[in-house]
């Protein structure tokens, strides 16, 4: 794990056309209230809607500064926070899941696609994790799509999987192997 910590250490910014991925910092906090107090975008999220900034003020500074991994989406041609999102390496089985959430002023735009194939692209390039996999709750399809975009491919459904919010949800599974990302990569080049 410690190899995988100091590679993240050494990329803490990612960028793509319109995305960088960078660390958060506390001017970031009014940018996430933005998303954070959408009921929304937390809908399939496992925490409550941020009702007070002072809230944010805390997760911001509490469980996304000065981690590796957790990235904030800055879009490039306004300079602010659209989203967050998370790298989490399994280092055991060298894979990684991730977790992302998007200002709903910019859905549908392309940007959550961009920013997972930054990690994607990282995580097999730079990490050499062999598995990259990722969960959407039904009802929330839109989240599939932008995984099915990055190359994943279905692998299954667990039927009431998790509760959250005091209701079960079925959760459906994402994969892409490092085998398929390096094909990908090579049509794309070729």
């Amino acid at each position: 794990m410690d190899d995988y910590i100091e590679i993240l250490k050494e990329n803490p910014v990612l960028e793509s056309d319109r995305l960088i991925l960078r660390p958060f910092s506390m001017e970031d906090v009014k940018d996430v209230f933005l998303y954070a107090s959408d009921e929304i975008v937390t809908k399939y999220l496992t925490w409550s809607p941020h009702t007070d900034i002072s809230q944010t003020e805390k997760v911001v500074k509490e469980f996304y500064m000065g981690k590796p991994g957790i990235f904030a989406i800055e879009l490039k041609s306004e300079g602010k926070c659209i989203g967050c999102i998370e790298l989490r390496i399994c280092a055991e089985h060298d894979k990684a899941s991730f977790g992302y959430v998007l200002n709903r002023n910019y859905w549908n735009k392309g940007y959550m696609t961009e920013a997972l194939k930054l990690i994607i692209d990282f995580a097999f390039s730079k990490l050499g994790l062999n598995r990259i996999e990722g969960a959407h709750y039904v009802g929330n399809e839109g989240s599939g799509r932008v995984m099915q975009k990055c190359g994943m491919r279905y692998e299954g459904k667990g039927l009431q999987e998790v509760k959250v919010k005091g209701k079960y949800y079925d959760i459906v599974h994402y994969a892409i192997l490092r085998e398929e990302w390096i094909k990908s990569v090579e049509v794309k080049n070729s």
